[in-house]
């Protein structure tokens, strides 16, 4: 069952009212009595998780642009079907439309650390506001999470410092700008710490690009392509156990080119080693490749190649 709270309601009656339920949060002031922090402001606030005193696990339907930066472990975090044993210090971004639970066994546990919480109303008509889908971890699956260094989280508290200040200092005309502001730097330095990331951390997704290659040579060499079609990034994204988003952006910091792009140089590279084949037919090695149509495939080949494939049969 899916219900939208009411900003007045105590954190006592939300407890029996949403018990076994998902809750749905609209609103920053939602999000406020939900977790007992005053409302500064009606689209953002800067929330004390530990305000919110002991509770039961709570599943939520989040309408808000969300960042939680996790001081200590209080559960098995859920994020869609997913779980993600996370660690202290770690920051975890949540989009409007996603659902996100503590599950620990019926037990109480009491959250503590801090959030950035932000209506999408906030940054409409603001640079941020039109390329806000550029941050790509907010649809991140949960074990992507941001895991900082100490000098990281430093930096992280300073600028929840500054929006804090902000919202506790009487609302001017400076106030959205600067709100709006503090929010992208935020944001640019979580894309530096992700960059980082990529790099250094030992993940599960270690050796990503040897097993993303296999994975393209396994599907090529099988009937996967006349069965399923073109591998698409979505497709191997799910094979890896990674999100298609934080998977592209490991290809891209990886190779320099996007995951479609090293598709789409593999599948040349398998086009050209069939098309030696002079038995078989353009139409007949596009079909074999995962094209419904040969012109679609003649098409890709020239913008890749230079040469349409009759062409470059001809030329070999």
């Amino acid at each position: 069952m899916l219900k939208t709270i009411d900003d007045a309601l105590t954190l006592n009656e939300l407890t029996g009212k949403i018990m076994d339920n998902i809750i749905k949060f609209d609103t920053v002031g939602q999000y406020n009595a939900f977790t007992n922090n005053e409302t500064l402001h009606p689209l953002i606030s800067v929330v004390n998780l530990s305000k919110s005193g002991k509770r039961l696990n709570v599943r939520q339907n989040i309408g808000l642009y969300m960042v939680f930066l996790k001081e200590i472990k209080c559960g098995d975090l859920k994020y869609g079907c997913n779980y993600y044993d996370y660690e202290e210090g770690t920051l975890v971004f949540v989009g409007p439309g996603q659902v996100v639970g503590v599950e620990n066994n019926g037990e109480y546990y009491e959250p503590k650390g801090t959030a950035l919480v932000f209506h999408p109303d906030l940054i409409k008509g603001t640079a941020l506001g039109r390329h806000i889908h550029d941050y790509t971890f907010f649809s991140y699956e949960v074990h992507e999470a941001l895991h900082l260094s100490e000098s990281e989280r430093k930096i992280i508290l300073d600028c929840l410092s500054k929006i804090r200040f902000e919202l506790e200092h009487a609302i001017d005309k400076h106030s959205k700008t600067l709100i709006v502001t503090n929010i992208e730097l935020f944001l640019n330095y979580c894309v530096r710490f992700y960059d980082r990331q990529f790099i250094t951390r030992e993940v599960p997704h270690k050796g990503i690009l040897h097993r993303f290659e296999d994975l393209l040579t396994e599907y090529f060499q099988t009937d996967k392509p006349q069965s399923l079609g073109l591998p698409s990034v979505t497709y191997c994204a799910e094979q890896l156990n990674l999100s298609a988003n934080y998977f592209g952006d490991l290809i891209k910091k990886e190779t320099g080119k996007s995951a479609q792009e090293y598709i789409q140089l593999k599948l040349m590279d398998v086009a050209k080693e069939k098309i030696f084949d002079k038995d078989k037919s353009v139409s007949e090695i596009a079909y074999e490749l995962g094209f419904k149509y040969p012109q679609h495939f003649s098409r890709l080949f020239k913008q890749r190649v230079g040469y349409t494939p009759n062409e470059y049969r001809a030329l070999n």
